[in-house]
């Protein structure tokens, strides 16, 4: 019997301990990135992170929040409802590069016509990142997806500029790193679980 008793205890210490490991955060170039997250009420789970570098620099640290955790870049991009794009900086970065970056990511994976019918969130988007200035080391920038008031540019905590409406801006924002063309491959995988 005391052998029974110490097979289940330890059995339940496993599970427990094991159970713990889960919820704690992982972490990324010295990056904690929470297993969870909520935008907009909405829980939100962290479907995988990764490195983006740029000519053998450490740029930035990417985290992908869903509501359910998928390893197929299609599925993410249908996916509706909140959503959460997590950034820490690994370095300094002007405002205007970064947004650069972006916009270069959003013309690789869209057509001339997808862009047209997206300009005026992208014109938002980009008068947003002039109001940061600058992207300094440490610096955590957001962009939250909800419904009701559409992408939001939160750096810091702080919200930059206007929201920018529509569910399908969002998606367009997604497709800069799991589109056809990523910014950076790696960070693809790694925002994909893999």
């Amino acid at each position: 019997m005391t052998h029974l008793f110490s097979r289940i205890a330890c059995a339940t210490l496993l599970a427990v301990a094991s159970t713990c490991a889960l919820a704690q955060p992982a972490e990324l170039e010295g990056v904690k990135l929470e297993p969870s997250v909520q935008v907009a009420s909405a829980p939100l789970v962290l479907n995988g992170a990764g490195l983006r570098t740029r000519a053998f620099f450490k740029v930035y640290v990417a985290a992908l929040y869903v509501p359910k955790k998928t390893s197929d870049a299609a599925t993410v991009l249908a996916q509706t409802g909140p959503r959460r794009v997590a950034i820490t900086m690994l370095r300094d970065v002007d405002a205007a590069t970064f947004a650069g970056a972006l916009n270069d990511g959003l013309k690789d994976n869209h057509t001339e016509a997808q862009l047209a019918a997206l300009k005026t969130q992208i014109d938002t988007l980009n008068a947003a990142f002039k109001l940061v200035g600058e992207a300094k080391k440490g610096d955590l920038i957001q962009l939250d997806f909800a419904p009701d008031t559409g992408t939001r540019v939160v750096v810091n905590g702080q919200q930059r500029g206007s929201a920018m409406a529509g569910e399908a801006f969002f998606s367009a924002l997604l497709r800069i790193w799991l589109g056809d063309k990523p910014a950076d491959s790696g960070l693809k995988k790694g925002l994909l679980g893999g």
